[in-house]
């Protein structure tokens, strides 16, 4: 299992804070590759707020003492207010990747609101951009290093967040089309899912019954990536989750990602990253 994880103050204990409109308190992500279910039981909750997205995979959650699980899959997000009874799973053999952040302060039901947060959200659908990866990456390096005035930087991480929210449901509301958006959902989970097989797209649109050009046009106004670019995206985002926190050698990150040839592999990772693997894995050491 992959972690990288930050708590202000090195302090795993969670805090109810007031002194400003809004804290970050800890943030972290949890990628599963072999352990077998990660659980989580909060039964009276947390003092803070906690917003979890999915960024792979799917995540169990039983909402409100519900014996039933509730599914959330890839692209989604779920957000917790104080007090609430905290349950929730996730399982290796899904792959699941979770990204987390917990916030508090003397303002943020209000915040929320002003963001489109309206107090009804709790699991919501978001889009399957890698720029929320990047903000919540953003915000464990900074709480990490904890430089001058990262509090405010923290705090201007995940306001980022919220307005990206806040401009996808108004964008939704303005397109209100739920069958492309279904088709975009069904493929960003499948492709999270398969990205490291073969994937070819007009195959994929004649399976699900729309035009290859239609299903691209969508696929790109819903996330900002053609199908290739969302696929390509995940396979080097995964790259770099494997240089970073396991010991597996640059053919065996080539292959778990989708690449038969490591060569081609590393091309493509310099083209994208700007650094071979191997430098990318050697300044990730430093």
């Amino acid at each position: 299992m992959y972690t990288n994880n930050a708590y202000l103050n090195n302090s795993l204990i969670d805090i109810k804070d007031k002194s400003k409109p809004l804290i970050v308190t800890s943030c972290g992500t949890y990628k599963l590759y072999t352990r077998p279910k990660l659980p989580t039981w909060r039964p009276k909750g947390r003092v803070d707020f906690q917003l979890l997205y999915i960024a792979a995979g799917k995540a169990h959650f039983h909402f409100e003492g519900a014996e039933e699980e509730t599914i959330v899959s890839a692209g989604h997000m779920v957000l917790y207010r104080p007090k609430e009874p905290q349950k929730y799973e996730y399982y290796g053999k899904e792959q699941t990747e979770v990204y987390w952040v917990h916030f508090t302060g003397n303002n943020v039901t209000n915040l929320l609101r002003s963001y489109g947060l309206t107090d009804d959200k709790k699991v919501f659908y978001c889009g399957s951009g890698f720029e929320y990866q990047n903000l919540f990456r953003a915000m464990i390096y900074e709480l990490q290093m904890c430089k001058d005035n990262y509090p405010e930087m923290l705090e201007m991480y995940l306001r980022q967040i919220f307005i990206k929210l806040q401009r996808y449901f108004k964008s939704c509301i303005k397109t209100d089309n739920s069958h492309a958006a279904e088709e975009v959902d069904k493929a960003t989970a499948y492709f999270s899912e398969h990205y490291s097989e073969q994937i070819n797209i007009d195959s994929y649109a004649e399976q699900n019954h729309v035009s290859t050009s239609w299903f691209i046009r969508n696929f790109k106004l819903y996330t900002g990536f053609t199908p290739m670019q969302y696929i390509l995206s995940k396979r080097i985002y995964n790259a770099e989750a494997l240089l970073q926190g396991t010991q597996y050698n640059i053919t065996e990150i080539a292959q778990i990602v989708g690449y038969d040839n490591p060569l081609y592999f590393s091309r493509i990772f310099k083209k994208m990253k700007g650094l071979s693997p191997s430098e990318y894995r050697k300044n990730m050491q430093v």
